[in-house]
Formats: structure tokens, sequence, C-alpha cells
């Protein structure tokens, strides 16, 4: 097990997870599962048995009154697409396990209905059910979300509060000073990269190239990205691993970021160090690493007015991902053309 690399760690612990949940479904969605197994992560395959275990819940109570592992392909294939509708309404707020109430918005409706269009395709295509029933059901309707975004002077705020840790408690205070690099180097990474939080985590340190002010990250679905950082970006990283090899860690711990625990930072632990000095940068603004990425999408899509350039760096496969959701453009287009149309024509004529 610690041979494994974080990414290979990752992937077996969300096939245990997925393999709890299939233990409770009927058999015939552990041949789904397997079947979709060389087209999907082992996280998207995680989520929709997470999906399928509500599912077949509801229509345990709710419908067919009986163990959810016992439902058969043949009441399956009797679902009608009201069915799938009142499971969608029934979505809104349900009691999950322990008796907890869970709540879902339309995008959280949304993708368990992908989850449920993805099942009952395969099932379909597999001649195991007559119809498709949940291709008939349309996606609920999603509102674009604000945008949130840290501006220029928020940003200096931020890094400042890292360095001057004014606003905090001694407690606080205490632990700046063990971890100032470390959170400096992770908050200038993310806002000089745009890398996403699970990439940061599984960062090395032999996947740095000062030389070359380069890094390789891998990206979501696995695939491997060389991305590149500025002088500013490599100040902080160096006086990070200056500061990291002064800690007693084992010889085989290769993570490039380190928890005080001298073990690879989690993903918990980095979304919690952000949130406390986008606090006080910020502290109307609720800032995740996924809002400094957008931050930086913004910022370098302003610098280069090139959506696609955005779009490479930020590794979308799709440009229309990147104008809806990292940078201001429709914004930006909005201010350029405010003053091109002239309402009154001045008459330069003599009279």
């Amino acid at each position: 097990m610690d041979k494994l690399t974080y990414y290979q760690k990752r992937d077996l612990k969300n096939r245990m997870k997925m393999s709890n949940y299939l233990q409770s479904l009927p058999a015939y969605c552990l041949d789904y599962f397997i079947g979709i197994e060389n087209n999907t992560s082992s996280l998207t395959r995680y989520n929709y048995a997470m999906d399928l275990n509500v599912f077949f819940d509801y229509l345990s109570k709710y419908k067919f009154k009986k163990d959810k592992h016992d439902i058969l392909l043949s009441e399956l294939d009797s679902l009608k697409s009201r069915d799938i509708e009142q499971f969608l309404s029934y979505l809104s707020y349900y009691s999950g396990e322990n008796d907890k109430i869970s709540q879902n918005k339309e995008r959280g409706k949304a993708r368990k209905l992908a989850s449920l269009r993805s099942f009952f395709k395969y099932l379909f295509n597999h001649d195991l059910l007559q119809s498709n029933v949940a291709s008939k059901i349309e996606t609920p309707k999603l509102h674009n979300k604000e945008i949130i975004r840290l501006e220029e002077d928020e940003v200096s705020k931020m890094l400042n509060a890292i360095e001057n840790p004014s606003e905090f408690t001694q407690k606080q205070k205490s632990y700046n000073k063990h971890t100032f690099e470390r959170d400096n180097a992770i908050v200038t990474l993310f806002l000089g990269t745009g890398i996403r939080i699970s990439e940061l985590v599984g960062l090395d340190v032999d996947n740095f190239d000062f030389k070359e002010n380069a890094f390789v990250a891998t990206r979501k679905g696995g695939n491997k990205s060389v991305l590149y950082f500025s002088n500013e970006v490599a100040m902080a990283l160096k006086t990070w691993l200056e500061k990291r090899a002064t800690l007693n860690l084992p010889q085989e711990e290769k993570a490039m970021f380190i928890s005080l625990q001298n073990k690879r930072i989690s993903v918990r632990a980095v979304e919690n160090l952000v949130k406390k000095f986008a606090q006080i940068a910020s502290p109307l603004k609720k800032i995740s690493p996924h809002k400094l990425r957008s931050t930086f999408g913004t910022n370098l899509y302003r610098k280069t007015k090139d959506i696609y350039i955005v779009a490479d760096v930020l590794g979308h496969k799709d440009v229309n991902t990147t104008k809806k959701h990292y940078a201001a453009i429709n914004e930006d287009m909005r201010k350029s053309v405010a003053n091109v149309l002239q309402l009154r024509q001045e008459n330069n004529e003599s009279q």
C-alpha cells in the first residue's frame, strides 16, 4: 500500500467505497459498473454508485416495498416516466442514512438524472431492458451561478494576510509560524497557475523543474500536462522547499505539500487554509480553492484576451466551459461595445 502513488491510493479508496454500495444493490448493478470501467474514472463510478443507491432506496420504500437488493430487472422495466419524475421530486428533501435529511436543488437532481440515464442506457443496450425510460426525462433547467472571484486588490490582501496575520488569534498565529511558507506557496500556486485542488494535493517534489519554471500536473481524468509558472510563484515554492528540507520527513515521503503531521496535506486542510486567509481579504465572499481557479482564469483572459489560451491552461476540453465559469468574457465584451452605437448623429453639414 505504501508503494502506491497518491493517485493509485485515491483510486483504490474510491473502488472500496463503491464496493460498499454495491453490496446492497441488485446483482445486475455490478455488471453495469464493470461495463463502464474502461470509459470512466473511479471517482465517477463512485458518484454513480451513490446516486443509484439513493434511487434504489426510493424504489424499495415507495414503489416495490421490498429490499433494494431484491428488485428485479423486470420490475425496473415496468417503470414509467412519471416514476422517474416522482423520484426527482422526492430528491428535493429526503431522509437518507441515519435519518439525515438530504436536499437536492436543480444541479443535484441533474447529476442524479445523468447517473440514471447512464445506468438505463447500459441495461437497454445490453438487452436487459425493453425500454430506456430515463432517456425520456428532460434535464432540470439549470440557472447560471454567480461567478465569484477575487479582484486584484483582494488578491494582494489575501497574500498579505498570509505574510502578516495581524487579524489572527494567538493560536492561529502560532500555527502560522510553522506553516507560513507552505501556505504562501499553496495560495500563490493556485493564483499563479489555476491548478485544481486535487491536482495540487497530488503533486510530488520531483514533479517540478525550476530551470524551466514548470511542473507536471495529473489532470482531471488522469491525463498529465506540463504547466508553467512565473518567477513570483517560483520564489514562493523555493522558499517553501527550503522550509520543507528542515522537516523530519520519512525518506519515502515525496509529497510537495506537507501537513503538520509530516504527511501529504489533505484536500480538507487546503480548503480550510484558503478559507481562513480569504475571509480576511474579502469577508463577504465565500472563497474556495476553485474560486481561486476562477480568479486565475479571469485575470489570464483579461491580460491575453484569448479564451482558447485560457481554456488550454485550465485544462478544459470545451471552451464553452471556460466562458461559462471562469473568464469574465461576457462582461468585458458588453463593456467594450457600450459606446459603439451613437444615438444622435451630429450634423456637420453647413446650414
